[in-house]
């Protein structure tokens, strides 16, 4: 195999939002604390005019759209436990915090509730939106609800794309929106994204079981499930009135009803 073949270099712009600076730190993270999991770090150039990450090459086959094996759904669970309890309590202190969390998306929806609600005021889609806001409306998601259960690493990213199966065992790409979270909102990024239901459903049930939660961790799930499913909703709305859509025609109404069927 060349230097090219084994490695990838992944490029971004100059203003990137931290997205770089995340993506290298995971990397050097778990190279130290759970090597074999995620792609080497080789070299990184970190400039305000546009950043540079090298890493080496994973062989595998992303997860997304395949009907996940028994076996394949434990391995994934593995990988993510791994991801969650690598980094030590004593070094995640000092990571920062995860974009994306719970504030920022309640701040989208708050703004998205006001100008990207559907001009059919009696559709399924505007329907599950405002069951979904009424429910948030009233939730305990607008206080720091993640303040009573562990920090754990998370990779920021639900999407199933980046989960590589090698034959015996799974390991993790995009480190972009990485940093300290907490494992509720972190498997609920996996449950709820399009990727894991839109082709060949995960089996939820049996990917959570993989997973010993406290009482006030399965909770929190439960919620940030809903949260997740919220956003995905308008998120699967905006793409459904692009002009060139990349889920399948009816992702948004299914999206309406996966949501409906999780609010109380």
């Amino acid at each position: 195999m060349t230097e090219a073949a084994s490695q990838v270099v992944k490029r971004f712009p100059g203003r990137d939002g931290g997205r770089a600076e995340r993506e290298w730190r995971a990397l050097r993270l778990l190279s130290v604390h759970a090597p074999g999991l995620a792609p080497e770090p080789r070299e990184a150039d970190l400039t305000a005019a546009g950043s540079t990450v090298v890493m080496s090459r994973l062989a595998g086959i992303p997860m997304r759209g395949y009907a996940l094996r028994d076996e394949q759904v434990k391995a994934l669970a593995h990988a993510v436990r791994t991801l969650h309890t690598a980094v030590p309590v004593h070094t995640l202190r000092q990571v920062p915090a995860r974009p994306g969390q719970q504030a920022d998306l309640i701040a989208h929806l708050n703004t998205w509730a006001a100008t990207a609600r559907p001009k059919a005021p009696h559709g399924p889609v505007t329907r599950a939106m405002d069951r979904g806001l009424h429910w948030l409306a009233r939730s305990s998601l607008h206080a720091d609800t993640a303040s009573n259960v562990p920090p754990v690493f998370g990779p920021g990213d639900g999407n199933l794309a980046n989960y590589l199966w090698n034959g015996s065992s799974v390991q993790v790409v995009d480190f972009e929106d990485s940093g300290r979270s907490d494992r509720a909102f972190e498997l609920a990024e996996i449950t709820e994204h399009v990727g894991s239901w839109v082709e060949h459903p995960l089996d939820i049930p049996s990917f959570l079981r993989h997973f010993d939660l406290t009482p006030s961790e399965s909770a929190r799930l439960e919620d940030c499930r809903r949260l997740l499913a919220l956003v995905w909703l308008f998120l699967l709305n905006f793409d459904n009135q692009s002009q060139n859509p990349k889920n399948p025609v009816g992702t948004v109404e299914r999206q309406a009803d996966r949501l409906t069927s999780q609010l109380p």
